[in-house]
């Protein structure tokens, strides 16, 4: 499993609108081959956004980067400051508490 984390600003559009943008995109997120999980970001205090991607390995990781959704998302001209990490997990103490966590299964 790989993790990315998205993050960015929002420049020239309100919370509202861009709540609007979240739903409308959301189902084809959900779609994506290989995608775990999609953890929405709000931080309306600093002005920051993003997602947090849980993805089954590379390859649906690198697919989705070459996604019209993914080039959407990083040309949209009212998300600024746009920053994408990509983090390996560590596999024992996340297996640990997640298991921890019933309600997550």
């Amino acid at each position: 499993m790989l993790i990315q984390v998205v993050t960015f600003r929002l420049k020239g559009i309100t919370r509202g609108d861009y709540d609007s943008l979240c739903e409308q995109m959301a189902p084809a997120v959900a779609a994506m081959p290989g995608l775990i999980s999609d953890v929405w970001l709000a931080d309306e205090s600093t002005n920051t956004y993003g997602d947090v991607y849980t993805w089954r390995d590379r390859s649906a990781l690198e697919a989705f980067l070459k996604t019209e959704l993914f080039r959407a998302l990083v040309t949209h001209a009212n998300l600024v400051e746009l920053t994408s990490r990509v983090f390996g997990i560590l596999e024992a103490p996340t297996a640990i508490t997640a298991a921890a966590r019933p309600e997550a299964a």
